[in-house]
């Protein structure tokens, strides 16, 4: 057995997007937001993340802009620690060592050297309690500092960010919790306290659920859970507060920002409706409706230029302050439970799964960005809890990516359940899925599994479902009807069962010619050519959960697992069981491109990985506790380049890559040590994307250099002379990849780039001009040679000639010669001084 050596579980995407709240930077360019146990940085205009700012080890918890610079960010995490970053140039700056786990990070321009955080109480181990903490900054130069002057501000606040804000530049902070808002003021050092009744008159209840506080006044918004929001006043009196009211949520408020210049309250919630409320003028609003999920985050641009939303399903929207969404940053869509399972769609190498409510979300897994969402139900979502839709619970590709078939349920609770049985249809003009064919009712009861036959010469397309009725039926694609309004259709082209037994999964063979269909303890092989039953394995006395095919040299064997831990593989030359062992394991799969098989095994709260070929003893590869809880859902996924490791631990990897998904919606793959490192190495490159516009530093960066040398039409004896152009060298990336304020003045800079431009100009003036040049010479070449011929009798042409008759006899110069000697003749050799002279 190999162990997994210089194999590493490594985060491939997926995390949150919205698990806190973004941060956008003060020229509104970048958008900063907590993802995992990494910071991303994406661009506000073209979407794309431009860093990951790694070095945390636990997740991180907060993301704050320093008030102090803002080209510098803080981040916080649990794992005890606070980073500064250059996020412009995805640089760590300085790593501060609290020692206690983070939850929220707070700063302002009042409290310079100063941050606040939100902890566990010291000493407390009930993770319920927590604290506000002022942290002193230590100035060091050292890039890890531990930060000892901690300071506890007020106790017992929540760990929620959204429960804490700063007013007026950090004169004073409001926490909420529960029924209570605290004000503390920090030249009083003193605090009051306002607390409301659990439930009003109405039944509301009135449990606090954020805060913001005006930029200018000494106003206070709070939202609660029964839709409305507060806005106090007069605060810094215990007895002479007041507050007035504002409702339009019919559900809890989420988020409250005022925008900088106090002009406006920005709110949402479960209504997936941004509310602009006009302060002091609250009957004034402005919506902007159906952002697609529900609000749990709002944030304002220093500048007031943006706003952005992030929503529940994992979704951050840039919009503009005119109230127009400008941009939409989708990450991987987490849903409760994904029923589909995983799958890649042969096209487009994505990966594809359940998306949000009704719809199958295509995921970029070389991208780490959604690609696009197909509508399966087609009907309009209706956020309220209890109310049963549909939901997209089967999904299976085709071998070639063409036809995709969807399953979507809904059951009601007095009511029989609704089954539709969908066939999707590739479109090549609008690249995407068309609905083909829906059927209605295609079972009496729940289908359990689906599948197409992927053998590729095969002459027809065939789909077989099977369901807790007691068959499975086989969907056959009929050719296209004469007409041309009809094109092709899906019918059930066979019924199968086995002794009133409720099948439970299904899978053919590698080559087509093979069906195996599980019901319950016996697994029955059937021919898909003359639907005739094979055999039968009866083998292990409790239900089949996987069916597997070998594959390539081990197409002979068919493995399954059972419900009471067996693994078991049959011979299908023999109709005998080859081996069985006893693994508890939760997910059984085969990769389409080798002999190998993954088996993800749930063992003492962890899941271990075990690689191995069905016809060798002992496995190729095993990782011991690759992530906590169960393992249910991974896939192969083809690679764009073959690896080519040589170390038998990684020789699995080389086609192939496994990914998975962990029980908190995670998405993970195995790579290798030197592949990692190339891909660390990759991304610290800078990268230019084909939009940008030519100017001038961008061809300094030679982009397009080999292109310019291809196409350049230079003399040899003039381009051995000239001097290499420096828009690939070392110097010109170290100039664009440093920061600003660190690079020296811009009269000292101007130089040495006007000099550049001077040097890096192409030939094409010089081309059109030894074009015009060549046109004069075709005409004057009668002349010419008329020249040549008087020449001997003038004086200067007199002593070549005695030279040549000393001499041996000099050769004529053909017409071409003639030609070339005028055009050196006429070139301007003047940039060669101008180049010695720098």
């Amino acid at each position: 057995m190999v162990e997994h050596g210089d194999i590493r579980v490594v985060h491939r995407g997926g995390s949150k997007l919205n698990f806190r709240e973004p941060v956008i930077t003060n020229d509104s360019r970048f958008l900063l937001c907590a993802s995992g146990e990494c910071v991303k940085v994406f661009s506000t205009s073209t979407e794309e993340c431009i860093h990951d700012l790694r070095g945390h080890t636990d997740l991180v918890t907060g993301v704050l802009l320093k008030p102090s610079n803002h080209l510098q960010v803080y981040s916080c995490s649990a794992d005890g620690t606070v980073r500064l970053w250059d996020f412009t140039d995805g640089i760590l700056i300085k790593t501060y060592v609290i020692g206690y786990p983070i939850y929220a990070i707070y700063a302002s321009a009042n409290h310079e050297g100063v941050i606040f955080i939100v902890t566990p109480t010291l000493g407390d181990k009930r993770s319920e309690l927590f604290q506000l903490v002022a942290v002193h900054l230590p100035q060091s130069g050292d890039q890890l500092v531990e930060a000892p002057e901690l300071s506890a501000v007020l106790s017992d606040v929540s760990s929620n960010p959204a429960a804490i804000v700063f007013g007026r530049g950090g004169e004073y902070f409001a926490s909420v919790k529960r029924l209570q808002l605290e004000v503390y003021f920090f030249k009083k050092q003193k605090s009051y306290r306002f607390s409301l009744k659990e439930d009003n008159k109405k039944g509301g209840k009135n449990t606090f659920t954020c805060v913001a506080c005006h930029p200018k006044d000494d106003c206070i918004a709070t939202g609660h859970e029964d839709g409305k929001i507060r806005l106090w006043r007069n605060f810094n009196h215990k007895r002479e507060y007041t507050y007035s009211t504002l409702h339009w949520h019919h559900s809890a408020v989420s988020s409250l920002r005022f925008t900088p210049e106090g002009t406006n309250l920005l709110s949402g919630g479960m209504e997936s409706v941004l509310v602009q409320w006009r302060y002091n003028q609250e009957t004034e609003r402005d919506f902007l409706p159906r952002l697609g999920a529900a609000i749990t985050h709002i944030a304002v641009s220093p500048d007031g230029a943006l706003f952005c939303t992030s929503h529940s399903d994992n979704k951050i929207t840039i919009i503009q302050s005119c109230v127009k969404v400008s941009a939409v940053i989708q990450g991987l869509v987490k849903g409760e439970s994904v029923r589909t399972g995983l799958m890649v769609d042969p096209r487009s190498k994505s990966l594809v799964l359940n998306g949000k409510p009704g719809h199958l979300q295509f995921y970029s897994l070389q991208r780490d960005k959604l690609l696009y969402n197909l509508d399966i139900v087609q009907q309009e979502y209706i956020h309220e809890s209890g109310l049963q839709q549909f939901e997209v619970v089967k999904a299976a590709f085709d071998a070639s990516g063409s036809w995709l078939a969807t399953v979507e349920e809904r059951k009601q609770k007095a009511a029989e359940l609704e089954l539709n049985l969908k066939l999707w249809a590739f479109d090549e003009q609008t690249q995407s899925f068309v609905l083909n064919t829906t059927i209605s009712a295609p079972h009496e009861d729940q289908i359990t599994a689906m599948c197409f036959c992927h053998a590729t010469d095969s002459q027809t397309t065939m789909l077989v479902s099977t369901s807790k009725d007691g068959h499975f039926k086989a969907w056959q694609l009929t050719p296209q009807a004469h007409t041309e309004d009809e094109g092709p259709s899906w019918l059930c082209d066979f019924v199968g069962a086995y002794h009133g037994l409720v099948p439970e999964c299904c899978c053919f063979s590698a080559d087509g010619s093979l069906l195996a269909v599980s019901f319950q303890e016996v697994v029955t092989v059937w021919s898909p050519a003359s639907w005739e039953l094979l055999t039968t394995l009866s083998q292990p006395p409790k239900a089949i959960r996987d069916l597997c095919f070998g594959r390539l040299s081990c197409s002979k064997y068919l493995l399954g697992t059972t419900d009471n831990n067996l693994v078991c593989c049959w011979n299908l030359l023999t109709c005998s069981l080859e081996w069985s062992t006893s693994m508890d394991i939760s997910l059984l799969l085969a990769d389409p491109l080798s002999e190998n098989m993954a088996a993800f095994c749930c063992q003492d709260g962890c899941t271990d990985l075990f690689v191995f070929k069905p016809s060798e003893p002992r496995p190729l590869f095993s990782h011991k506790a690759v992530c906590s809880g169960k393992v249910t859902r991974a896939v192969f996924a083809s690679r764009e380049e073959m690896l080519e490791s040589c170390e038998e631990s990684s020789q699995w990897l080389n086609r192939s890559q496994l990914y998975f998904l962990t029980q908190y919606m995670d998405l993970m793959t195995f790579t290798t040590k030197a592949e990692e490192d190339r891909l660390v190495a990759s991304s610290k490159q800078l990268v230019i994307d084909d939009s940008v516009a030519m100017t001038p530093f961008y061809l300094l960066l030679g982009k397009h250099r080999q292109e310019r040398q291809s196409s350049q039409d230079v003399l040899s004896s003039v381009s051995a002379e000239r001097t290499p152009q420096p828009q690939g060298s070392v110097a010109i990336k170290e100039l664009l990849q440093t920061p600003a304020y660190v690079l020296p003045s811009a009269s000292f800079l101007c130089s040495v780039f006007m000099q550049s431009l001077l040097i890096s100009v192409t030939d094409s003036r010089e081309e059109n001009k030894h074009a015009e040049e060549e046109m004069e010479s075709e005409k004057e070449e009668d002349d010419s040679e008329e020249e040549m011929e008087s020449s001997t009798t003038r004086p200067g042409e007199a002593s070549v000639g005695g030279w040549a008759a000393k001499g041996a006899a000099a050769p004529a110069l053909t017409k071409a010669e003639v030609r070339e000697l005028r055009r050196e003749e006429k070139l301007d050799y003047s940039w060669a001084a101008r180049l010695l002279d720098s």
